[in-house]
């Protein structure tokens, strides 16, 4: 489960907050438009997640990674907008 702490962590002003409870997390990054589904897996440690990824609303969500706490899955978001703002200047 997310804690409260962790929680709190997250920026509103990078994110648009879309859901937000100790399990599950939807996020709208401001830089790219892009979602981000956050799920706490428990599995193997406790804040484990997997971290869905969608370009647009209407499309599907696919599985861009994992990772073990959700300040790591903060950081690998960050570092794909980077990406796409930079290497493929495609928003």
């Amino acid at each position: 489960m997310f804690d409260e702490i962790s929680l709190k962590k997250i920026d509103a002003k990078y994110f648009n907050i879309i859901l937000l409870d100790n399990k599950d997390i939807t996020l709208q990054s401001r830089n790219t438009g892009h979602y981000w589904y956050l799920h706490c897996t428990e599995y193997p440690e406790e804040q484990s997640l997997i971290i869905f990824h969608k370009h647009f609303f209407r499309c599907p969500y696919h599985q861009h990674g994992k990772a073990n706490t959700l300040n790591q899955a903060v950081r690998s978001i960050k570092e794909h907008d980077k990406f796409q703002l930079e290497v493929r200047k495609c928003v």
